[in-house]
């Protein structure tokens, strides 16, 4: 077979963007007021954010990882409270509770859709246990029928991280109208972004103006006394990135219908490379935005599975290694640990110590292509896998 050059493959840009959002920036330029108490952009794409997912409430923040870090305190998590998080994920999961001062519990993932594994989670809540942190794997939506169930048996609510699930629908249902929160990320790689930022819904009003307040520094919107009612930090997001990041939401419906039509044929192409186990989904996910898309190559080494990631790289992908298991991370030891070691953590996480070696994802405007790049897509990663993976 011809080797492909790096020429014929003919990925989409990302970010995507254009004249609409140069409109925008100006729009919030000309206002003459660059923050959100005097402006009236953040307040615009809060409620469309929230309108678009079917929410009650959307509060817009800095960062993806403060959006969970700002849930998490409204949800009343701090010193020596437990949370328990998918052991396969990338650390902001973990990281926005140990910064509270909470324990991150992690737990394994389903083997086929790589999301929170509600049996594994059901197993390990205690009654120190104040929130269960599912996270919407790349788009495809957890088990939230295990889950509520979960949350009802328990007392422990439930934290929606939907970092990935921009748009995603679970039985039909946008992800902001399951009944708890969601917290997402509008970092350069996401599905929508302004280099950085981040959102929570909530279902309720309480939380919500809590939420608020926190993320103000503690401060109500109409004080002018600096009279401060309350624990929190500098959370607000800008008004030049709540500009852009409403041109980026309108555009979002049309890149989501574009990767659900690519990814099966994608999916289907890889199933057939021996050795490529695309990821799985789960039918009660109705609707998957594709934040990557995601493939194991089972019993590769980890050294092999970075050496195909890098010949990929090369090959013109925008091939990435997968999430490492956060427990086989250096911060993960740093603060509030758990009182157990990661190799008693990995017995109990089989899958997640497979995926930390065997997974690899390429980034979401590869789906973005037309049919013809997706089947030079598949070729390179045959190629490479029977070159580079020829180990396995």
């Amino acid at each position: 077979m011809a080797a492909i050059s790096r020429q014929e493959l003919e990925l989409p840009g990302w970010p995507q963007f254009g004249d609409e959002e140069r409109g925008a920036l100006i729009r919030a330029l000309d206002q003459g007021q660059w923050w959100r108490i005097g402006g009236s952009e953040v307040d615009e794409f809060e409620r469309e954010f929230a309108a678009y997912h079917h929410a009650p409430h959307a509060l817009a923040v800095t960062n993806g990882t403060h959006a969970l870090e700002l849930a998490l305190q409204v949800m009343g998590v701090g010193p020596g409270d437990e949370v328990v998080v998918p052991a396969f994920t990338f650390i902001s999961s973990s990281q926005a509770v140990q910064r509270l001062g909470g324990v991150a519990v992690p737990v394994d993932v389903d083997p086929d859709t790589y999301c929170l594994d509600p049996a594994a989670a059901r197993a390990a809540v205690t009654a120190r246990t104040k929130a269960i942190m599912p996270v919407h794997m790349a788009g495809v939506v957890c088990d939230m029928d295990e889950l509520d169930k979960l949350a009802a048996d328990t007392g422990a609510p439930i934290l929606q991280d939907a970092a990935h699930a921009h748009g995603a629908e679970w039985r039909g249902r946008r992800v902001g109208e399951l009944g708890s929160p969601a917290a997402f990320s509008f970092q350069n790689g996401k599905l929508m972004t302004a280099g950085e930022g981040g959102a929570v819904t909530f279902p309720d009003a309480g939380q919500y103006e809590t939420a608020f307040v926190r993320h103000s520094c503690g401060r109500p919107r109409t004080d002018r006394s600096y009279l401060h009612q309350t624990s929190g930090s500098n959370f607000r997001m800008g008004e030049f990135s709540a500009a852009v990041l409403r041109v980026q939401l309108a555009r979002l419906d049309g890149q989501i219908a574009t990767r659900e039509q690519r990814w099966p044929l994608l999916a289907g192409l890889l199933a057939d490379v021996p050795g490529v186990v695309p990821q799985g989904s789960d039918a009660r996910c109705t609707r998957n935005p594709h934040y990557m898309a995601m493939f194991r190559i089972p019993g590769i080494t980890e050294e092999r599975r970075n050496e195909l990631v890098d010949a990929l790289i090369a090959g013109g992908l925008p091939a990435f290694a997968a999430f490492r298991a956060v427990y086989r991370t250096p911060a993960f030891w740093e603060s509030a640990a758990p009182q157990e070691s990661a190799e008693d953590i990995a017995r109990r996480c089989p899958v997640s110590e497979e995926l930390t070696r065997d997974c690899v994802w390429l980034h979401h405007r590869t789906l973005l292509a037309d049919e013809e790049q997706i089947h030079l897509v598949a070729r390179i990663v045959a190629e490479t896998v029977a070159a580079v993976g020829s180990g396995v």
